[in-house]
């Protein structure tokens, strides 16, 4: 017969006992045990842990021609996570977590819990911001600039998965500059992939740098795939947010143009006198757009709106802001050896 497994409590033969083999190990420190890594991790939490939110949403369920719902019953429940970004009960979180709600519920880190409304909801970057009232102010994170990030630094996330509170998992940025297409079916860009688990119940909950700084929103994974995760740039969120404190909504120019960014080569730099190390390649021009009636042609690269700079699709977002709807602009763009000025008229994205 084999020989029956060994659990760790075990002690061979002719070992000292438990007590005395434990007297002989030396005494140490528990703070001492920890290496840098989880230092930096352990750290990192502290800095967030007590704004990340567990948030329960009820939504009505489709009813036939008589009112009758499905299965016996009028609401259907959903969970997920969000983080607050000010003291005042702000939270930020996905729009597909609360899109549709008709009760929002969110418990924070210390058991407290809030009805919660829907300030503004953009489907189109799968983000939403919730408002909570509380008397004293609330813990909340610090955002910090996904646009600083780099390939193989520590992503720690944050979030709720499957309903376990507070969970974290840790990971690197696998890559960035990542595409994904929203529910609304309109592209996100410059999204962050990660492998920093995530799972259903994740999603509106914050993903964090090794300063505790929040640089992306954890939005979705391919299902079936292992450790292929992705979040909204918080750079993107930031856009978002000022968008709809300052209108209710979000508000952008269209162009209609479809692009990725794309490197410039250091010969073009030197010879168009440009500062960018990136640009706008248009892979696509939406016919009647005002970029087609402006002249913008595929496989242009857009550097420039009104003179500003622009080295990605991101950028290029920002840049078409609503202050620019209606408005002529002057869009740089380079084709061969030319670099031209073209004038077009944005209009407001239709929602």
């Amino acid at each position: 017969m084999g020989s029956r497994p060994r659990f760790i409590d075990d002690l061979p033969p002719g070992a000292p006992d438990a007590a005395d083999a434990t007297a002989a190990l030396p005494l140490a420190d528990d703070d001492a045990l920890l290496d840098a890594y989880s230092r930096t991790v352990i750290g990192a939490l502290e800095r967030v842990q007590q704004a990340v939110a567990f948030i329960s949403v009820e939504r009505r369920l489709p009813g036939d021609a008589n009112g009758h719902h499905g299965h016996g019953r009028g609401t259907r429940g959903g969970t997920g996570s969000g983080f607050l970004f000010t003291p005042d009960g702000y939270l930020l979180t996905n729009s597909h977590v609360v899109h549709g709600a008709t009760h929002i519920r969110v418990t924070l880190a210390d058991g407290a819990k809030f009805d919660a409304d829907l300030f503004g909801d953009d489907p189109d970057s799968d983000l939403a911001v919730l408002r909570i009232g509380s008397p004293e102010p609330l813990p909340h994170v610090e955002l910090g600039e996904s646009g600083k990030l780099r390939v193989g630094q520590i992503a720690i996330a944050v979030g709720n998965p499957l309903g376990l509170a507070q969970t974290v998992t840790t990971g690197v940025v696998s890559a960035l500059g990542r595409s994904l297409r929203s529910n609304s079916g309109r592209m996100i860009y410059d999204v962050i992939q990660t492998d920093a688990a995530l799972n259903p119940g994740n999603s509106g909950g914050p993903l964090i740098n090794s300063a505790g700084q929040v640089v992306g929103v954890n939005t979705a994974i391919i299902p079936g795939a292992q450790a292929i995760c992705f979040a909204t740039a918080i750079d993107t969120a930031k856009w978002v947010i000022m968008q709809i404190f300052a209108y209710g909504r979000v508000r952008r120019a269209y162009i209609g143009v479809a692009g990725t960014t794309t490197p410039i080569s250091r010969r073009v730099q030197r010879y168009f006198g440009l500062n960018l190390v990136s640009g706008v390649h248009v892979m696509e021009v939406v016919k009647g757009s005002p970029a087609a009636a402006a002249g913008v042609r595929m496989d242009d690269t857009i550097v420039a709106v009104d003179g500003v700079e622009v080295d990605s699709v991101d950028g290029l977002q920002r840049a078409l802001g609503a202050s620019r709807i209606d408005r002529v602009v002057s869009v740089a763009v380079l084709r061969g050896a030319q670099k031209l000025e073209l004038a077009l008229t944005p209009v407001e994205q239709a929602s």
